[in-house]
């Protein structure tokens, strides 16, 4: 982040229930988000990380509150791009197509899109596999083309959700790394909101973190990541990332005292 660093997203008291009756899991919540950084959002599962995005990409609408993406760009590409814990990719389509897909549904002609992201794909490590089908790549490079797919339907602000759950551990961090370069080596950072259940993932990737101890999703601690940029993991083994880590976990796991 830069050293004044302008807000992008703003939640406004943002508060939601799936039903009149129900309790609801996101209440009264207020976060700002910066341009350019990297945020993760832990807490516990089933307390609404998951729903936090849909509100932000539209899918579901807030019964409280407000979400306002600032400094809004006149441009017709669009703002917010989402890469979901699964690929969702379609057995069916090639990666070129199934990665253009966003583009498609904006109706930019097939010669147009197929341009514009072949002009990523040797970037994102993808080259060679334009005409591949997704049972041929690996859980890694799957994820690969899942990201590139996120990037070409927003590049200002990208929600990821425990996009390397699911792969195998030194698969992960291979992803970890090189999710960072690119952001890292980009003209322009985007923003990135993550949700993460690995404290050292967290740590490794974000400017901060927002951990939230319980449901609904309230109030919570932001800890500011100290490391600087270009990262190692090796530095999550040294005193300050130990001692950041077990502050984040006994906030996590609500053994913290109430002062």
């Amino acid at each position: 982040m830069t050293k004044d660093p302008q807000e992008l997203l703003r939640l406004n008291q943002l508060t939601f229930h799936y039903s009149a009756h129900s309790a609801p899991v996101i209440k009264d919540l207020t976060l700002s988000i910066y341009s350019g950084e990297i945020l993760t959002i832990m807490a516990p599962s089933g307390t609404g990380k998951s729903t936090l995005f849909k509100l932000i990409t539209g899918l579901a609408a807030p019964n409280a509150g407000s979400i306002e993406l600032l400094q809004q760009e006149s441009s017709a590409r669009r703002e917010i791009g989402y890469m979901p814990q699964q690929d969702l990719l379609f057995e069916w389509r090639t990666i070129l197509d199934n990665v253009t897909l966003p583009l498609e549904l904006q109706g930019i002609g097939r010669k147009e899109r197929y341009e514009r992201a072949k002009e990523r794909m040797k970037t994102f490590g993808l080259a060679g596999t334009e005409h591949s089908y997704p049972h041929q790549l690996s859980g890694g490079m799957r994820q690969r083309a899942n990201f590139l797919r996120a990037t070409l339907s927003g590049e200002r602000l990208l929600l990821l959700d425990e996009p390397f759950s699911s792969l195998d551990a030194m698969t992960r961090l291979s992803m970890q790394t090189w999710l960072l370069r690119q952001w890292e080596e980009a003209t322009e950072r985007p923003t990135l909101l993550f949700i993460s259940h690995d404290i050292d993932e967290a740590l490794y990737l974000s400017d901060r973190i927002a951990v939230f101890s319980d449901s609904p999703l309230s109030d919570y601690t932001l800890f500011t990541v100290p490391f600087s940029r270009p990262r190692s993991h090796e530095q999550l083994l040294e005193a300050e990332g130990a001692s950041l880590k077990r502050e984040i976990l006994r906030h996590l796991t609500k053994e913290v005292t109430t002062s």
